[in-house]
């Protein structure tokens, strides 16, 4: 039996219909860029994330280089971010000329490692950037003290962890700024690319509006150098509709996600990351850890029909891109050491047992030969 990594096909059937009439209202209207539906999808979602504000953006990466526009972040300062993560959680800070300084994370969860932040704190550190890694939240309290404490903006990274929730609250709304990516591959996502910035602060909510589109007040207003970067008014159709049906696809995700767990816990040679108490994690990634052959393993995974991807291979410290930063191996071990482990599984909401028992079987067919 072949196994996707990740199938669309049944969410989109879930939403077929509606999808259609809406969309369809969109091409009688012609009304492509900021419609109405724009607007309402940002309401809806800043309320769901539990914020007042959502500004929708072309990206993820966009909404991270927003929001930090927004904080006034910028050329001469510093952004403490995780290693361990997609490129473009740096790739934000760089583009508004500030330096990403990284940061360790805990080999049980991937998240930031809020024991190391301290240390990487100086006089042009302006902000705290968590990423919410695979969906499960980071250590948001232990991090918000440490922000505190020096004054720093903290700005959440929930781009893989829409709907999850910390000590009751939900993820978006636990710092000064949360960014949100509705590529296709996410909780939430788009049929393209899509992201929104999250925030309780109307000042960063307007400020971040003006930034998205040139600089604007008004319509030839322009009060400062801003971007292009506004959420499409057709992908807003398509992410109202999903957003129906998120709190479910997470549940769903979760079961899928125990039944891994219940298959793998004994496992030789495999180990299971740790979801923390007082958190949920919505699974958007099941991950595991291959203690030793995980390259092997994956081929073997591949050769079977079985979609699997290794999320990150290199940690961001060690990418050519920031080489002129000055890390080298051996500065973060952990991050290093997941890097070479990490193996993520089919994992989406609609994923039946037989096919989890079936991906199970193969890995314990390969570890145990």
């Amino acid at each position: 039996m072949s196994v996707k990594f990740i199938d669309f096909n049944p969410q989109y059937q879930a939403i077929k219909k509606e999808i259609e009439t809406n969309l369809h209202a969109v091409y009688e209207k012609s009304n492509f860029i900021l419609g109405q539906e724009v607007k309402d999808f940002e309401a809806a979602f800043s309320q769901y994330c539990e914020a007042k504000y959502g500004v929708g953006v072309n990206s993820g990466t966009d909404a991270i280089f927003i929001a930090l526009k927004a904080l006034g972040i910028g050329k001469g300062d510093e952004v403490i971010v995780p290693t361990f993560t997609f490129i473009a959680t740096a790739l934000g800070v760089s583009y508004t000329g500030a330096k990403p300084v990284f940061v360790d994370v805990e080999s049980g969860t991937c998240n930031m490692d809020a024991a190391q932040i301290k240390a990487a704190v100086t006089k042009r550190t302006k902000a705290i950037m968590v990423v919410h890694m695979y969906g499960q939240p980071a250590d948001m309290e232990e991090i918000k003290a440490i922000a505190k404490k020096y004054k720093l903006f903290l700005i959440e990274d929930a781009a893989q962890a829409h709907g999850a929730r910390y000590q009751g609250k939900r993820i978006g709304s636990l710092g000064d700024v949360a960014c949100f990516s509705f590529y296709p591959t996410k909780g939430l996502g788009a049929f393209g690319d899509g992201g929104m910035v999250i925030t309780n602060n109307q000042k960063i909510a307007d400020m971040a509006r003006m930034y998205r589109d040139y600089g604007r007040r008004d319509r030839y207003e322009h009060l400062f150098i801003g971007y292009n970067t506004r959420l499409d008014t057709v992908q807003a159709v398509v992410l109202m509709q999903k957003l129906k049906f998120l709190d479910e696809w997470n549940r769903m995700r979760a079961q899928a996600a125990e039944h891994y767990r219940d298959l793998l816990k004994n496992v030789k040679g495999i180990e299971l990351l740790s979801p923390k108490e007082g958190r949920t994690h919505v699974y958007q990634t099941f991950a595991i850890r291959v203690l030793n052959g995980r390259d092997k393993l994956s081929s073997h995974l591949q050769d079977k029909g079985i979609g699997v991807l290794i999320h990150y291979p290199i940690p961001v410290h060690l990418q050519k891109a920031y080489k002129d930063l000055g890390y080298k191996r051996g500065d973060f071990p952990a991050a290093e050491k997941l890097s070479k482990q990490v193996l993520s599984l089919p994992m989406y909401p609609h994923i039946t047992k037989e096919q989890i028992e079936e991906v199970c079987q193969s890995i314990k067919e390969y570890c145990c030969s």
